[in-house]
């Protein structure tokens, strides 16, 4: 991807030189220096100091009235070493200002500039210093305002074809065209995989070896997510791409909005050949269309990945969540495989990863199982996420260690459950009540908390349990059974 801190709008693009001489209104001539239509102004200063070497930044039109210059300084080296400074300064070109100082442009001022190549203009009378810095600051408006309805339109084409059945092609082909150059996109190999535009002489070689500098290495330590080259009159650029694809760009001509443009159609292309068209992204698509026509989960999971796998509940602390929390949640734990319900998300989780606590978040993590046990892990999760929020804690995992179910037959421990629990098996809010009441000690307040219910509500349950089993909850043995129950159940 392009950098972060660039631009979001084209910069301030520089003037031409021949632009402003052309500004009838200033009547400004050229008298010295080569006449190059490449030269051009970033910005006008006045100065009348005898060096302006530490006040130049570089690009200036300079605009002098010649009040420093001594009398006897046609005799010496004073032009001279003057238009030395500021052609070391990086001046782009000096205007001299004819009256109220000096009649006419010494001659000594104008060989001094043609020596060093520094182009000269003479101010006449009637123009002033002011008038030449505002025709200056208009000529960039409007250049400015004609580059950015330029990167305007080429972002609606972008994004136009990128929305055709051809994505790939059509950005690329629109980025060639927009830069008046050759656009190619490298794959994760360094292959070629699609280009467009005319490919200028001798840049296929430098433009391979500019994408080698931005592609991801196998380190891990982040590399330049963009890089420049030039190569004689041609511009090169490449932008990684973060999918592992490298855009590469090469155009004789270069612009202010070129990189504007061009990180427009990283985006695009970031998108078009991220994950959703990947391998991984067919395979998931694949392994919902199955489910929702009947096939069951042991049978897909294999095109989601080998393994066991975890299920992850998770409720934000401050608000209900919403997708994009949800889809950064899954970013955070390692998964794209997110399901965004009321109050909750679920992640399903390469069992590989260990999920850990992620700040604003509550979370409660399953057992490690096989795809055919994810409905039981979807519940070990939601138990372990009521336990969290109810004892404030980040993240709890559903405990792995052997238990008394593990010293009798499932089938046994199952009809031991149904038998204990059946009078409460048309009341799934009092079975869930209890379940949490058990875990948390007794705790009115906690359950309440668990199950966002008044805990007069928790107690208004907890007795009606009491009474439709006929026990005494008080009783840890009562309670020890009962949890067996509940966990066999």
């Amino acid at each position: 991807m392009p950098d972060a801190l660039a631009p979001a709008v084209p910069p301030t693009p520089p003037v031409p030189l021949s632009a402003l001489l052309a500004r009838e209104d200033l009547g400004l001539r050229q008298i010295a220096g080569p006449a190059d239509p490449s030269v051009v102004i970033h910005w006008a200063h006045t100065s009348e100091m005898a060096d302006p070497y530490p006040y130049l930044l570089g690009g200036e039109l300079l605009l002098t009235a010649g009040v420093q210059i001594p009398e006897a300084a046609g005799s010496g080296t004073y032009f001279d070493d003057y238009v030395a400074r500021i052609v070391e300064a990086g001046g782009a070109a000096l205007g001299f200002g004819v009256a109220p100082v000096h009649d006419t442009v010494p001659r000594a001022l104008v060989a001094a500039c043609d020596r060093h190549g520094l182009p000269l203009l003479e101010v006449p009378p009637r123009t002033t210093f002011s008038g030449v810095a505002r025709a200056v600051w208009q000529l960039m408006a409007q250049a400015r305002l004609a580059e950015l309805r330029r990167v305007t339109e080429a972002q609606q084409s972008l994004a136009s074809a990128a929305a055709r059945p051809d994505p790939v092609p059509s950005v690329l082909r629109q980025l060639a065209q927009r830069l008046t150059g050759h656009a190619v996109l490298y794959g994760p190999d360094g292959t070629q995989t699609a280009s467009a535009g005319r490919e200028p002489a001798a840049v296929r070689q430098a433009l391979t070896h500019l994408a080698e500098v931005v592609r991801p290495g196998g380190t891990g330590t982040p590399g330049p997510t963009s890089a420049t080259d030039t190569l004689g009159d041609t511009h090169l650029a490449a932008y990684a791409l973060g999918t592992g694809f490298v855009l590469a760009v090469a155009s004789t001509r270069r612009e202010p909005g070129d990189h504007t443009i061009a990180s427009v159609a990283s985006v695009l292309l970031s998108l078009l050949t991220g994950e959703h068209q990947s391998g991984a992204g067919a395979a998931r698509s694949s392994a919902f269309v199955r489910l929702l026509l009947g096939a069951r989960p042991q049978e897909v999971a294999p095109l989601l990945g080998e393994g066991r796998w975890v299920v992850v509940h998770a409720r934000p602390e401050a608000q209900l969540p919403d997708a994009v929390a949800a889809s950064a949640l899954g970013a955070a734990l390692g998964s794209p495989l997110v399901d965004l319900a009321r109050d909750v998300v679920r992640v399903l989780v390469p069992g590989g990863r260990e999920p850990a606590a992620q700040p604003g978040w509550t979370l409660g993590v399953s057992a490690a199982v096989t795809p055919d046990a994810w409905p039981d892990a979807d519940a070990q999760a939601a138990r372990a996420l009521a336990r969290a929020r109810a004892t404030r804690t980040p993240l709890v995992r559903h405990g792995a260690r052997p238990g008394l179910a593990d010293l009798l037959p499932r089938a046994d421990a199952e009809s031991y459950a149904r038998t204990l629990l059946a009078p409460l098996t048309d009341h799934p809010a009092l079975t869930e009540t209890l379940r949490n009441w058990l875990a948390l000690h007794g705790s009115w307040d906690r359950t309440a908390v668990a199950l966002d219910v008044h805990r007069n509500t928790v107690r208004q349950r907890i007795t009606r349990c009491a009474t439709l089993l006929d026990t005494d909850l008080d009783d840890p043995d009562v309670r020890m059974e009962l949890w067996f129950a509940l966990r066999n159940g």
